[in-house]
């Protein structure tokens, strides 16, 4: 007889990373809105992640971009995006892949979430229909979102 498990922390963080990937194709399509910016950090080191030599030597774990008034060429797949930035007046392409994102912020919107990336992000699941909803918080502190407090201290 085979155990079926429901693994809902891997369910909730990728369903969250689908938030990121929203905003971050309303930015590819229509610019960043107002004061709207984001600040994205990921691990550097991940296997997928596509940063020049010099950047992964100084940052060799991890990384905090700002996505605010210069950069260029984003674009958004369905596993990662790309964007150009300038590093010291050099610019440069870097691919962040989503399982890579470790935290993600619109400091206008007042707005975060907190990623573990103990899981990999599983593809979507064609049956669901729409694009993913971009959350808004209107007013107050920002709102971190940890999946980490709902996960079973148990197991």
């Amino acid at each position: 007889m085979k155990t079926l498990e429901i693994n809902y922390d891997k369910l909730v963080e990728a369903s969250l990373k689908y938030v990121v990937i929203g905003a971050l194709k309303i930015v590819a399509e229509d610019g960043l809105p107002g004061e709207h910016h984001f600040y994205i950090t990921f691990k550097t080191n991940h296997p997928d992640a596509r940063i020049s030599a010099p950047l992964l030597d100084q940052y060799p774990e991890e990384m905090t971009i700002v996505l605010q008034h210069q950069f260029a060429n984003l674009m958004v797949s369905p596993t990662y995006f790309e964007v150009d930035l300038s590093f010291g007046g050099i610019p440069q392409t870097l691919r962040i892949p989503y399982d890579a994102i470790t935290y993600f912020a619109d400091p206008y919107a007042k707005f975060a979430l907190s990623f573990s990336n103990s899981h990999n992000m599983p593809a979507r699941d064609e049956s669901l229909t729409g694009e993913p909803e971009v959350l808004k918080k209107a007013s107050g502190a920002a709102t971190v979102v940890s999946i980490d407090e709902y996960r079973n201290k148990n197991a």
